[in-house]
């Protein structure tokens, strides 16, 4: 008997089955087609509503400190891949004096000069990621998923990462379950992306209504706020 050892490649999900008693391999991208990918976007609409709707005053709030705290747009537009390696323009608050957007995007580090005084606390409480939830509402983004990076970073990384790219096979989040178990803030190391995209793609596999519900929850309570987020 010849057994092909295909699960030993980097496969999102898949399953053998049999067809008119023929095996075969299954293999399946996401499971977020069909009616899970309908569900999902009617989640991401009515979350990302009801939170716009809360939030609007510390958004005008937040907006304010931007504008009086340094010179500079209130809205920094970086582009990042989306779902399928498709470019999108993500939203945040700025929180620095440049706006680096270029191929080369240096990350925050510890005691940065670029971040400003009111940029420090907004990354360190996540405040910074609150106009994302208009890119959820757009359709760019999802409340849950992979946390989308600077091109300049997925060019890098996917040269040194195995199977790096296939956390672009679901639309980018503002949470994410890499995130929920640490993995958030500073890669300053090659293993700490890593450990990102695997928990980035594990979520991927996994994915249900309810572990989207139980990445929100996390997040409100220990997910905004991160010693390593500089």
């Amino acid at each position: 008997m010849l057994i092909p050892d295909v699960f030993t490649f980097n496969i999102l999900h898949s399953r053998t089955i049999e067809v008119n008693g023929v095996p075969v391999v299954s293999v399946i991208d996401t499971p977020l087609s069909g009616i899970n990918r309908v569900i999902k976007r009617i989640e991401d609409i009515v979350l990302s509503s009801l939170i716009l709707a809360l939030i609007s005053p510390v958004l005008c709030a937040v907006a304010l400190a931007v504008k009086l705290s340094s010179p500079g747009p209130v809205i920094f537009r970086q582009t990042r891949y989306g779902i399928d390696g498709k470019a999108i323009n993500v939203w945040k608050f700025r929180s620095m004096r440049v706006m680096e957007n270029d191929k080369v995007v240096t990350q925050a580090t510890k005691g940065d000069p670029r971040v400003t005084r009111v940029g420090s606390f907004l990354r360190r409480t996540s405040l910074d990621e609150l106009p994302q939830f208009i890119n959820v509402f757009t359709g760019g983004m999802s409340i849950v998923g992979p946390r989308p990076h600077a091109v300049a970073h997925n060019e890098q990384y996917r040269s040194l990462i195995e199977g790096y790219m296939l956390r672009h096979k679901v639309k980018p989040g503002i949470t994410g379950w890499a995130q929920i178990n640490g993995w958030r803030g500073e890669t300053d190391t090659l293993e700490k992306m890593e450990k990102r995209v695997e928990f980035d793609l594990e979520y991927i596999r996994e994915w249900s209504l309810w572990l989207d519900i139980k990445i929100v929850f996390l997040t409100i309570f220990k997910g905004f706020v991160n010693k390593a987020a500089y």
